[in-house]
């Protein structure tokens, strides 16, 4: 029998079985195969009593996966694991063992940063037992995630309605509505800038005051600048002149929080977009003759590359550039970082973005051609620029003016795409010379309160901050938009960039949770747990003392706050529900806003928020009841304000009566008349109609359909071309 190798997405599986070979059977488990029951007290699906033993349960649309790897793992000679190379990942292989009966003391546990013949090759040449250490992190992860999640959810949709609440999301919300607390609060000061405006040799530049009297300039209001001003009136002296070589290095190549913020202010990716494009380019991307994964494993807090690659990109900058071009490696991990795999990468340094474009949608080409360009220009020489400063004095008051010129691109040359530079000359300048076309002025301003945050900025907010990893930022950011808390808005009209504005929902939540929960739900109680996280996935720490200390000190929290907490009055709309009498009152849906009855789960009567139900002053032919205006998926329509007792429906539409065309019917000699069809079409047909459904054909609506018919066909050719195209680049 063959070897059977589990691995996540069914998008590499084939991949992987090509690298290797026929001994080998490559199979997928569609991630996760089983999660917390929600079973037992509180529906935790843990065992608080004893030790918070977790009770897993098969996730209902994976019985058949399971059933089918049972199968076939009891046929196989020999079983690896070769899900991600992360702790999620680690996890999954530790659920499939403890399903499939594995022994997690066997050599069977497979990982590869790249889906590359040789990383792949690699791998199984050196397979290993499951971390267990890491399996138990991410199990203590996932039952603080459960237990705040469904403790602190039930507690607010009880109280206030609000959706849920999270370990990181609610932390995520705090950060949203404290910079919305501190733009409100913010009070715009005044203050003035001077700038001397000179013109020497037809070229202009501008000189800014920095210092009066060799001090840095206070001028907070209009007097205080014109004091300045008005003391400007000698010479305009070159008092010194500054020539010196900057070098700007390249930025380290990508983690997964950096490539998110970088293909949102660079593309205009979401989070979620970056990484649903980037799973793609990893899973591999049909080139022609063979699959290939173009990227290396896009969930990493590293910033090293494997000597392999450096000494590849190496030869390949000398090559193509020049031995100029060829930098150094000048790493330089975060002290959170786990190291566990590399920085993201192009799995191949000859696999340039040009070269792979005829393969990729035009969101992967943008995505990895970003990917390769960072990862390349780190391995470049820096750019160098010549810089001059010039200090000009007058009375006491100093100005300098700036100029540079790029002299060697370095990384620029493949990164010039992703950084603005600009060339900015001074002219010929010499020290004590004298300036003597020189123009003053003065320019009023006004202090401006913090930028709101842009998915970017909160992205890279919680990673300086340690709040959650940088896997899980897209999907908190998804959270709280979908929970209704937070709105992703243009700042301004004319704005291009989206920042988040908390919604009154939102601003409530964060409210209610800092008043009862504010030891628990702030930014370094949130990190520090993230911490003691990496030390039990280093086997550093005890994760059912950890589980312990924050149990014994949220339920406390959580009794006081259903004892406490104030609860929200829903707001009525004013009608009386038709079906019991009760008042009708706003609720929060999984959809939106809508209308039900006060008396909820008793009465289930529900409406659309902007449903309308207005009288009218027809009746009822069935039931003598007054028919009311209604709005339906096809438009408005009359109900009985009887139902669900009456279900008479009338529609609204006005009828066209049909017009005589002066022909008669060649099957029963019935006028021949004009009608409008259900789709808005004109046609001829009998005036007998339903006894007889002759209808005339449309020589020149036949000749339009054959046409349409033709082009359709053609582009159902070009579809299913281009369908066999996603399909190879599935493989």
């Amino acid at each position: 029998m063959k070897k059977l190798v589990i691995v996540e997405s069914p998008s590499k599986s084939k991949t992987i079985e090509k690298y290797l070979g026929p001994d080998y059977s490559v199979v997928s488990s569609k991630g996760h195969i089983r999660d917390l029951a929600t079973t037992g007290k509180g529906g935790l699906g843990i065992d608080v009593e004893d030790d918070f033993k977790p009770t897993y349960k098969v996730s209902s649309d994976k019985k058949d996966i399971v059933k089918d790897l049972k199968a076939r793992a009891k046929k196989a000679d020999e079983v690896y694991l070769a899900s991600d190379p992360d702790r999620e990942g680690e996890a999954i292989s530790w659920h499939l063992a403890q399903e499939l009966g594995l022994d997690t003391a066997q050599q069977n546990r497979v990982i590869f940063n790249e889906i590359t013949k040789n990383a792949v090759l690699d791998a199984f040449e050196h397979p290993r037992t499951i971390d267990l250490n890491l399996v138990k992190s991410q199990e203590t992860r996932r039952m603080l995630d459960r237990i705040i999640g469904f403790k602190l959810s039930k507690l607010l949709q009880n109280k206030i309605q609000s959706k849920s609440a999270g370990r990181v999301q609610s932390v995520a919300l705090r950060l949203i509505v404290e910079r919305e607390n501190e733009i409100k609060a913010f009070k715009s000061e005044e203050y003035w800038t001077i700038d001397a405006l000179i013109k020497k040799n037809k070229k202009e530049f501008k000189a800014g005051l920095i210092r009066v009297d060799g001090k840095k300039p206070e001028l907070k209001d209009e007097a205080a600048a014109q004091a300045v001003l008005d003391r400007c009136t000698g010479e305009f002296v070159i008092d010194k002149i500054e020539r010196k070589v900057k070098s700007k290095a390249a930025r380290l190549p990508f983690i997964t929080s950096t490539l998110q913020q970088e293909a949102s202010t660079k593309l205009g990716f979401s989070s979620k977009k970056t990484m649903q494009v980037a799973q793609k380019l990893y899973e591999g991307i049909s080139l022609g003759g063979h699959t290939e994964g173009l990227i290396s494993y896009m969930r990493t807090d590293s910033t090293r590359l494997s000597d392999v690659f450096v000494k590849d990109a190496f030869h390949h900058i000398e090559e193509t550039y020049g031995k100029k071009y060829v930098g150094f490696v000048h790493q330089k991990n975060s002290q959170n970082a786990q190291d566990a795999h590399e920085a993201i990468r192009p799995t191949n340094v000859h696999n340039t973005p040009d070269s792979v474009k005829e393969y990729l949608t035009n969101d992967q080409y943008k995505l990895y051609k970003l990917i390769y360009a960072r990862a390349l220009a780190y391995l470049m020489a820096p750019s160098k620029s010549d810089v001059v400063t010039a200090t000009i004095a007058n009375n006491g008051c100093e100005f300098t003016a700036n100029g540079s010129i790029i002299t060697f691109d370095g990384y620029l040359a493949v990164y010039k795409d992703y950084e603005q530079t600009k060339d900015e000359l001074l002219p010929d300048l010499e020290e004590k010379e004298v300036l003597e076309h020189v123009q003053l002025d003065g320019k009023q301003h006004f202090t401006e309160p913090p930028a709101r945050y842009s998915e970017a900025r909160l992205i890279k907010e919680m990673e300086e901050k340690g709040i959650g990893r940088p896997s899980t930022y897209a999907m908190i950011i998804d959270t709280i938009q979908a929970r209704g808390y937070v709105s992703l808005e243009k700042a301004s009209e004319g704005s291009k960039t989206k920042v988040f504005f908390p919604t009154e929902q939102g601003i409530l939540t964060d409210k209610k949770l800092q008043e009862f929960f504010s030891s628990i739900i702030n930014v370094s109680y949130t990190a520090n747990m993230e911490k003691d996280l990496d030390e039990i996935a280093e086997g550093e720490r005890d994760n059912v003392k950890e589980l312990r200390e924050f149990y014994d000190q949220f339920m406390p929290l959580l009794d006081h706050a259903y004892e406490n907490m104030e609860k929200k009055e829903l707001e009525r709309t004013g009608e009386l529900c038709p079906e019991c009498g009760n008042e009708l009152v706003y609720r929060n849906g999984r959809y939106g806003r809508f209308v039900s009855c006060i008396n909820f789960p008793s009465c289930r009567y529900t409406k659309a928020e902007n449903e309308e139900n207005n009288e009218t002053d027809e009746v009822c032919p069935n039931c003598g009841s007054k028919l009311v205006m209604k709005k339906g998926r096809f438009g408005a329509f009359l109900a009985c304000s009887n139902y669900p007792e009456c279900k008479y429906i009338k529609s609204n539409k006005v009828k066209e009566e049909p017009v005589p065309t002066g022909e008669d019917c060649p099957e029963c000699g019935k006028p021949l008349v004009k009608r409008k069809s259900r789709f808005g079409t004109t046609f001829v047909g009998c005036s007998g109609y339903p006894k007889c459904r002759y209808i005339k054909k449309d020589p020149e609506a036949a000749a339009k359909k054959e046409a349409k018919k033709k082009t359709t066909a053609k582009k159902t050719v070009k579809k299913t071309v281009s369908k066999k195209k996603v399909s190879d680049a599935d493989e």
